[in-house]
């Protein structure tokens, strides 16, 4: 036995017991909390109304500015004929627009501050507020607050005109979101993961197909529709009920007589060069004229000739008929993939988001500017019947440019808060 300091009686060194540290010590399990605690938390957390968060997102906001860049830079080059013929200046357009675009970055960047959790209280009343505008061009059709244009019913006149069905496709974005976001778990349910949303996408549908407008109709069900199926909602229901809606459109089209525009411009689709009848596709005829016209290279930017009142309304929704004669395939393709770019990092921006509310807004606005993009392109070279579908960033209308920058503050916000290094 030996007496020496740290041996025990057998002669062996005394080892003191491993204590972990208290970080990495089991902590006890909390008792799992019911989905009425968890919403009941959230609605306990507090958002400050203006936050910087860690910076926007670079990148995105560089595929913004320059998307509205070459979009000012082509809408004057396609519309300095037709404004000089008929309002006696050139720069009648682009000097409107070129404010309207100041105004909306300004817009953007003060919205890219606004945190976009308080859309949750938003959502219902901005949601009402386009209904609202909706019901007023229906209501007063015709008359000089609601006027008709070309047979058509689609502006609201306070001094300054616009589309209510810009902020409906808004509305749609941040009530889906809003939606989603308080029914994870219930999304597969058909009671609670697809009645509800139906009757928002129903209602927004039969107030904006009256006025008529197929192709803003067909885009804000879009838009759900997608939202939806990446909500988590069960795929067999959009075959069933889709299947059914389409054939319930489709009759209606075909035999109420109220939409006979509409078949008149898929006969013109169908053969726009030899058209049956007095369908008109001269606009058709002419932007396929003007893509032909381009070849690879272009003739040159401002050196387009269908713009000289061949193409009617050039300015508008046929202005990358314009891009691809001046800037040829190269210079159209340049395009779609600033488009495809935006599109990207808006997805990637918005599935880093750190919550739920923020992925489903942030896709729902980068998918409107897609899904526009994608329709217009495929109306200008007749992929598609030809509809009404604007351009983003490069149609001529004021508060719809100034609406869409908003709606780009919006995802700037978002990636505030997203988990995406910042550079």
């Amino acid at each position: 036995m030996t007496s020496s300091a740290g041996r025990t009686s057998r002669g062996l060194r005394r080892v003191p017991k491993y204590e972990p540290p208290a970080d990495e010590r089991p902590q006890p399990k909390r008792p799992k909390e019911s989905p009425g605690e968890q919403r009941k938390g959230r609605r306990q957390t507090k958002y400050k109304l203006f936050s910087l968060g860690a910076g926007i997102d670079v990148p995105l906001f560089v595929f913004i500015l320059v998307l509205l860049a070459i979009g000012l830079v082509m809408l004057f080059s396609a519309s300095y004929a037709y404004c000089y013929y008929y309002y006696d200046s050139s720069y009648y357009f682009i000097m409107r627009q070129a404010g309207f675009a100041v105004a909306g970055v300004v817009l953007m960047l003060i919205v890219s501050t606004f945190d976009y959790h308080h859309f949750h209280k938003l959502a219902w009343p901005i949601c009402g507020l386009a209904i609202l505008m909706l019901l007023i061009v229906i209501v007063f059709r015709g008359s000089a607050i609601a006027p008709t244009k070309n047979e058509v019913n689609r502006w609201i006149n306070l001094g300054v005109e616009f589309q209510p069905t810009e902020v409906a496709k808004f509305a749609v974005v941040v009530v889906f979101a809003h939606m989603i976001s308080q029914r994870v778990e219930q999304m597969k349910s058909f009671r609670s993961g697809f009645v509800p949303f139906m009757a928002v996408l129903g209602l927004f549908a039969v107030l904006i197909m009256p006025e008529p407008h197929v192709s803003a109709t067909i885009i804000v069900c879009m838009i759900g529709v997608i939202l939806m199926f990446v909500g988590g909602s069960s795929p067999k229901w959009f075959f069933i009920f889709g299947g059914i809606a389409v054939v319930g459109v489709a009759a209606v089209v075909m035999f109420s007589g109220k939409f006979d525009y509409a078949m008149d411009r898929i006969y013109g689709w169908l053969d726009p060069f030899n058209p049956p009848g007095d369908v008109d596709t001269w606009q058709t005829k002419q932007s396929l004229y003007a893509i032909g016209s381009g070849g690879l290279l272009g003739v040159g930017l401002g050196q387009s000739r269908q713009k000289y009142l061949y193409l009617p309304e050039p300015q508008n929704d046929f202005i990358f008929a314009i891009v691809c004669e001046e800037l040829g395939l190269v210079g159209a393709l340049i395009i779609i993939i600033l488009f495809s770019l935006l599109i990207w990092r808006g997805v990637y921006v918005s599935i880093h988001a750190k919550d739920k509310f923020g992925m489903m807004l942030g896709l729902g606005i980068t998918f409107q500017v897609g899904i526009q993009a994608v329709l217009n392109i495929c109306v200008v070279t007749n992929t598609i019947p030809n509809t009404g579908i604007s351009l983003p960033f490069f149609s001529y209308g004021g508060t719809a440019l100034v609406m869409l920058l908003a709606e780009m503050g919006v995802l700037l916000n978002v990636s505030r808060s997203s988990n995406v290094e910042k550079t």
